[in-house]
Formats: structure tokens, C-alpha cells, sequence
């Protein structure tokens, strides 16, 4: 394959295929790389003798757009890490997934073969199946991760706890925008889901019954919970427990201000006391994950109160 100094990586979204193959395969040659997603349709000016790689799928918006400036590309490609261009190889798998690897994977390949796309593939197998199109093969390479320390802030609420986090949702968007060490963890159902998807490295739990709850609190790795609490007739009739679930946790907790979690939590000696003001929160959690420090002295006294 020719070797041009601009690259555009197309994808649904941030996802391993790229990782693993695309990304390490474009460092190598030693060329630029820029990622865009579905919804991120450059400029003509940007195609203008740019290499595309689509990542497992293609979209109708992206096609056209391909199909009005292919003089000004200098090549197409579409990677592939799974059988999707041959209906009987996934024909077993979930109605979604079928319609959707039909719709963006399977549907395009006389496109891509009429435009000249290269076909690069993750594995021997796929390279001899579709031995026709001479395709390429790209090697796995581990993921360059950062080996600091992440951290992991979490809210542990209920369904009846959805005002709170509604009211969480732009603080956290805020804090994982800051701070990309930080990583946040929930437990909420669909809505919740919905709620934070497009938030980065967040992870939603199912909810669970007690004794597995118990359970998840013994496993390390949590390091700031959080305990809103809006004023509403609902709250005002709480306790301050989630002080010692977050505490048993190992963690150090950031808290609402006020007659509930004032009972046992001391402003900055076994815990931070806020008021219920969205950038003061925002202000507070970078400040404590940045502050180590702080998070072990209060944490030794928060535990002091168990």
C-alpha cells in the first residue's frame, strides 16, 4: 500500500479494533492520524489527498461523501476483525447485530470494490477467505496505556436517588472532561445508561440486592464517593449511611452540606461537606483526586468512625 502523510481513521466511536490494529499499523508507517466518527464529516479541503480507513463499518452520510470527493483522495481502506462481508458467517448472531453489520458492513462491499478500497484484516484466516480482494494483514499490538494511577470516583444510588443524579450528570461530564485519570462509576438501569453514554469512562452497574452490594464494596480501587443530596421531601427523611459505604469502600467521600451528613462528616478532617452548587463539586473533586495527601489523612479518620 502507498504511503501518504495524512491518514483519517473513520469509526462509530472509540473502539479496540482501532486500537489494537489501525492505530499501531499507522505509527509505523509514520504518518499523521486523525480520528473521526460517523458524525464528524470533514471538509472537502481535508480530503484532499488523505488516506481513509474505515473501521469495520460505513455509513450512508460518510459513503456519499466519499463517493463526491474521491478524485481528491489519495486511497480508500476498510479494516476488518470480524467475518462481516459474508451473511452466512454471522447469520446466527442477534437479529440488532445482523441488521447492523448488513446495513454498514455487508451492503458495502460492491461499493468498495467498485471505488478500489483495500481490504486490510485482522487474521490469516480472513486474509486467505477473501484472498481475491489481496488484502493486508495488520498484527495486534498491546495498548500504550499510561501505568500512573487511576483514579475511580463513584455514586452508589437507588432508583429513588434519580433527581441526584440527574443533577450529578453535567459534573461529572465536566470532571472526566478535566481530568482523564478519573473514572466514574454508577449504578443506575437503562435511563441511567442513556444518561451517561456519551460521557467517557464511565462504567454503569446493574442493580444488585444487598449482599452482592456488600460484596462489591470489599473490592479495592474506589477512591473519592460522592453523597448529593437535593432538597427535596424525599431526602430530607435520609441518613447519613451512604458516609460508611463509602468509608468501607476505602474510599473518601464528598458530601452534601447540611443537617443530614453534618452528623457524622467533619469539613475537611474525615470528609469534604459542599453545598449543593455544581462548581463548587466540580472544583472539589479534581482538587481532592489531585491531592493525595488529603485523600489518605481523610480517609484514616473517616475510618476512625467505624
Amino acid at each position: 500500500m502507498e504511503v501518504v502523510s495524512r491518514w483519517i481513521v473513520v469509526e462509530e466511536g472509540p473502539n479496540p479494533s482501532t486500537d489494537y490494529f489501525v492505530i499501531p499499523y499507522l505509527r509505523k508507517l509514520g504518518v499523521n492520524i486523525k480520528r473521526l466518527n460517523f458524525n464528524e464529516l470533514p471538509s472537502e479541503g481535508e480530503l484532499k489527498e488523505a488516506q481513509l480507513i474505515f473501521v469495520r463499518y460505513i455509513s450512508r452520510s460518510w459513503q456519499s461523501l466519499i463517493q463526491q470527493n474521491l478524485s481528491k483522495l489519495s486511497g480508500v481502506s476498510v479494516f476488518l476483525d470480524d467475518d462481516l462481508l459474508d451473511w452466512s458467517a454471522f447469520a446466527r448472531m442477534p437479529v440488532r447485530y445482523q441488521a447492523k453489520i448488513l446495513r454498514y458492513s455487508w451492503s458495502k462491499q460492491r461499493w468498495l470494490k467498485s471505488i478500489g478500497a483495500k481490504l486490510l484484516v485482522s487474521t490469516p484466516f480472513l486474509q486467505n477467505k477473501y484472498r481475491d480482494w489481496s488484502p493486508e494483514l495488520l498484527s495486534a499490538e498491546p495498548l500504550d496505556l499510561d501505568k500512573g494511577q487511576q483514579l475511580s470516583i463513584f455514586y452508589h444510588g437507588s432508583a429513588s436517588h434519580y433527581e441526584d443524579i440527574n443533577w450529578l450528570y453535567p459534573i461529572i461530564k465536566e470532571v472526566m472532561a478535566e481530568n482523564p485519570d478519573l473514572s466514574f462509576e454508577i449504578i443506575g438501569d437503562k435511563h441511567v445508561n442513556r444518561l451517561f453514554s456519551g460521557v467517557p469512562r464511565v462504567r454503569v452497574l446493574y442493580p444488585m440486592k444487598w449482599p452482592t452490594y456488600l460484596s462489591l464494596l470489599r473490592r479495592p480501587g474506589r477512591s473519592i464517593g460522592l453523597a448529593p443530596l437535593l432538597d427535596s421531601p424525599f431526602n430530607r427523611a435520609r441518613s447519613h449511611t451512604k458516609f460508611y459505604d463509602i468509608t468501607q469502600a476505602g474510599a473518601v467521600g464528598i458530601y452534601a452540606e447540611g443537617d443530614i451528613y453534618g452528623k457524622v462528616v467533619r469539613h475537611q478532617e474525615n470528609g469534604i461537606l459542599l453545598p449543593m452548587e455544581p462548581s463548587l463539586w466540580i472544583e472539589g473533586i479534581l482538587q481532592l483526586a489531585a491531592d493525595d495527601a488529603l485523600r489518605g489523612k481523610l480517609l484514616s479518620e473517616a475510618k476512625k468512625c467505624l
